[in-house]
């Protein structure tokens, strides 16, 4: 029988764990403290899927006459469930900052009463996003084909519920619940961003959209897109300053396409078309077209040409 020296590697883990906490936390700055937990908060936005569409993601076999009822149970399951990692949160955040919040269960029940009132506005922003992709897309069959299948749609739906509880002040919460989507589709969308309705990620691999983001209606994004920062500013120790708008703003109607990268707090008028593997950090007038270099379009031309140069 193979022989392990467990009790080594548990001491050497003890050991890490002890110079971690040491290196960045005062001693017993959060000891005791629980975190929330990635698996409760995938369960917990699996229910609300089908809580938001419970015909289309909701469980299998469910009857139109059954489905007040199913929505009202698990609706009622998912928000209590919320409530609890709702509490953790907001006992994790007293303890870094080395407070004492007496009326945390009070708080945390506000703030979930909160979120699930906004569900039904989430649902029409959802709504808006999917028709978006339906119409966008000539491959798209029919919207219930776009919301069982596009990964852009699926990472709304979780940017919907996580910029929620972002808005609420659950930064950890909302973070998760969107590298959950992340981790699922590539489609990296900070829930701090804002984004109005009628959004249409297509295809979505590679798409990142940083936290200060501000993006309006009706905008498209094509695989690849990067709504980055351009630089980060430091503080007089050199650590990053944190919360500075450093993203792109993109008005009503702005398009896109793969591989482009937007950086910085710039703006891109409404209606302006960005092309291809574009790298741009200044603001783009409203109703234009930026496309890549046209002299290196020549350049390839010429070398294709009868009298191009030996």
């Amino acid at each position: 029988m193979a022989h392990f020296d467990i009790g080594a590697i548990v001491r050497d883990l003890h050991d890490a764990r002890q110079q971690w906490r040491q290196a960045h936390r005062p001693a017993g700055e959060v000891r005791g403290i629980e975190f929330p937990s990635r698996d409760a908060l995938a369960e917990i936005v699996a229910q609300l899927k089908g809580v938001l569409f419970p015909m289309r993601l909701g469980p299998p076999g469910l009857r139109r006459e059954s489905e007040d009822i199913h929505v009202a149970h698990a609706l009622d399951s998912a928000l209590h469930a919320l409530l609890r990692q709702v509490q953790i949160e907001l006992h994790y955040s007293a303890a870094l900052q080395q407070r004492t919040d007496s009326d945390t269960a009070s708080r945390a029940l506000e703030i979930t009463q909160a979120f699930g009132a906004a569900l039904p506005e989430v649902r029409m922003q959802v709504d808006s996003d999917v028709l978006a992709a339906y119409q966008g897309d000539p491959a798209a069959r029919s919207v219930d084909e776009v919301l069982l299948c596009y990964p852009g749609v699926l990472a709304m739906i979780h940017y919907r519920l996580a910029h929620r509880l972002y808005e609420l002040g659950l930064p950890l919460l909302a973070r998760i619940i969107s590298e959950l989507a992340h981790a699922a589709t590539g489609i990296d969308i900070h829930p701090g961003a804002k984004i109005g309705t009628g959004f249409f990620i297509d295809h979505g691999t590679g798409v990142v959209i940083g936290e200060t983001a501000v993006i309006g209606q009706r905008v498209r994004l094509y695989q690849a897109v990067t709504l980055g920062a351009k630089r980060f500013p430091t503080n007089a120790d050199g650590s990053l300053q944190k919360g500075l708008p450093r993203h792109p703003i993109l008005e009503d109607d702005v398009v896109i396409y793969a591989g482009a990268t937007v950086l910085g707090r710039i703006t891109i008028g409404k209606g302006a078309v960005i092309g291809g593997n574009v790298w741009l950090t200044h603001d783009v007038p409203p109703g234009a077209r930026v496309a890549q270099a046209a002299s290196r379009e020549e350049v390839f031309e010429s070398f294709g040409s009868s009298d191009a140069p030996s």
